[in-house]
């Protein structure tokens, strides 16, 4: 979803989902209720306390936002549910697979994605009974690469067989394609289709938070955008 609509106001005004945004905690819980009746009214919302981590939590029963465990993916075969994932910069990842009535959301920055967090959620899919060739996934607005600068000690992170996701920049600098890398990281995971959006979150702040973006003008705080998939009862 964008940050259009919802009731926050400040520097992060609009439909912020984040608890972690300085945003009165009121008008969060109000822009996750409109989030979850404008997707799947009646749905049960369940996130993750994100932290950047190649972890993934299996949703059997819901729980509240008071005890969101510690993890960037979630995964479940029950209806009713929303799984919700926050962003602002990083990648929001959704996949389904149909047949077998089994989803899953993943907080996919570039640690994340390069710790695997991407194929632990299909492995965590393939364990409720999906299977790889039918899980469809979509990459949702993110950092696009060339809103993505980053330097050469980042650069060494990554092994010569990745080279075509960083573009040469400034001197010292690269430009890193995010959604590419992951769209590379879900095919290898061996699933049947997979397609980013192709939205900047940097480059448009009338539509998308960036974390980036707040950095560089020097605004005290920045909003995070809420994704979501689900499957009706």
């Amino acid at each position: 979803m964008t940050r259009s609509g919802g009731v926050s106001t400040g520097p992060a005004a609009g439909l912020q989902c984040g608890y972690g945004a300085d945003d009165d905690p009121q008008a969060v819980r109000a822009n996750r209720r409109l989030a979850v009746e404008t997707v799947l009214p009646g749905a049960e919302l369940v996130s993750v306390h994100q932290i950047h981590s190649p972890d993934v939590a299996v949703v059997e029963e819901p729980w509240g936002d008071d005890e969101r465990p510690r993890a960037d993916a979630l995964v479940t075969r029950r209806p009713g549910v929303l799984l919700g994932i926050v962003t602002a910069d990083c990648a929001p990842v959704l996949l389904a697979d149909r047949a077998a009535g089994v989803i899953g959301a993943a907080h996919a920055g570039w640690r994340g994605a390069h710790g695997g967090v991407i194929e632990n959620t299909v492995e965590a899919m393939v364990a409720l009974g999906a299977e790889r060739p039918r899980i469809a996934a979509a990459v949702g607005p993110c950092i696009a690469q060339p809103s993505y600068e980053v330097d050469a000690s980042f650069r060494a992170q990554f092994g010569d067989e990745e080279a075509r996701f960083f573009a040469p920049g400034k001197a010292g600098r690269w430009q890193f394609d995010l959604p590419g890398y992951i769209l590379m990281r879900l095919q290898s995971a061996g699933i049947g289709t997979a397609h980013a959006l192709g939205l900047d979150t940097y480059a448009d702040p009338e539509r998308f938070y960036s974390y980036r973006r707040a950095t560089h003008r020097g605004e005290a705080t920045y909003g995070r955008l809420i994704s979501l998939v689900g499957m009706a009862r």
